[in-house]
């Protein structure tokens, strides 16, 4: 960690069912282990892990990152991506996330693989 004792994660309740490290039980979990596991926890310096995503959906995760400027175009959150390197539109990951964007009242930028 190089002196960093601030992780950013950007997990959220959505994720749940699928990704069982999405969990704030989990990430709580996570922190304590790694304050009991590094010198750097022991000696008063914890790691913390910030979850600022965790509450939002996908709908709302999508409003933000468009009101900081994010360019949705240039991300992928596919988990099967094809060999040209888009979208499989079918994974649970494409689904929330276009999902997200259907919430949001905007198009969904994301280039998916055709088929």
């Amino acid at each position: 960690m190089r002196g960093s004792s601030d992780v950013y994660i950007g997990v959220n309740a959505v994720d749940y069912s699928g990704y069982p490290d999405c969990r704030p039980e989990f990430i709580e979990a996570f922190q304590s282990m790694a304050n009991l596991a590094t010198r750097a926890g022991v000696e008063g310096d914890p790691l913390v892990i910030h979850t600022p995503l965790i509450a939002l959906t996908k709908g709302q995760i999508v409003e933000l990152g468009l009101g900081l400027g994010v360019d949705y175009s240039r991300t992928s959150t596919c988990y099967d991506p094809g060999a040209d390197g888009g979208a499989c539109r079918h994974c649970e990951a494409c689904l929330l996330r276009a999902k997200g964007f259907a919430d949001a009242g905007v198009s969904d930028p994301t280039r998916y693989t055709p088929g």
